[in-house]
């Protein structure tokens, strides 16, 4: 079975003026059908990979024929990812913005000290990632609450983590409208932060 496009949960233009719709249009329609695509393309043939979910692809790299291997890895690494973060986003002052709540602000104060610390050291994670990549912020094999970056699409299931929230440090994210200046756009990023989703995701996997 073919890997689909998700459907996007709000309009191009929802997240503005933080996130500019040009650049919304241009990273869900080309960039992340770009990943899907070309997913879909290696994996054509192999009926038992198409059965596989996009975190399973990852977590089980070595499966991958040698051949296929790093096309499958970028591609389902970025369409992993992408699925996630247009879900961690909403509307500013529609479910996007502000601070977290109730569980998660306890698990991210009582390992962070306080939402101020995470917000500084997340925002650092991302601003000083050399390249292409994410700032995430994952559930280690503890339980505990890590922050830390990743090159290029890969995801915190690959070290046995798992994803609560991440950010796109990669220049189509931010481009058009920030140009080089990425903490800018890290800034922007916090108005529109579905801190709702953030915790959904928390209570999935505690």
């Amino acid at each position: 079975m073919a890997y689909e496009l998700p459907k996007l949960p709000y309009p191009y233009d929802a997240l503005e003026p933080h996130i500019d719709a040009k650049t919304m249009e241009i990273h869900y329609s080309k960039h992340h059908q770009g990943y899907v695509d070309k997913l879909n393309k290696a994996l054509e043939g192999c009926a038992n990979l198409q059965k596989k979910s996009p975190e399973e692809i990852l977590v089980f790299l070595d499966q991958i024929p040698e051949e296929i291997r790093k096309t499958v890895h970028h591609n389902g690494g970025g369409h992993l990812n992408h699925s996630l973060f247009w879900r961690w986003m909403a509307p500013a002052g529609k479910g996007g913005g502000g601070e977290p709540q109730g569980k998660l602000l306890e698990a991210i104060s009582k390992t962070f000290g306080g939402f101020q610390e995470f917000k500084n050291q997340f925002s650092n994670a991302a601003v000083t990632h050399f390249g292409s990549g994410w700032a995430w912020l994952a559930l280690d094999r503890d339980g505990v609450l890590r922050v830390f970056s990743m090159i290029n699409q890969d995801n915190p299931v690959m070290r046995g983590m798992k994803p609560i929230l991440g950010l796109d440090v990669w220049e189509h994210a931010y481009y058009l409208k920030h140009q080089n200046r990425r903490p800018e756009y890290v800034e922007a990023w916090w108005n529109v932060v579905n801190w709702k989703e953030v915790e959904n995701n928390l209570n999935q996997w505690n």
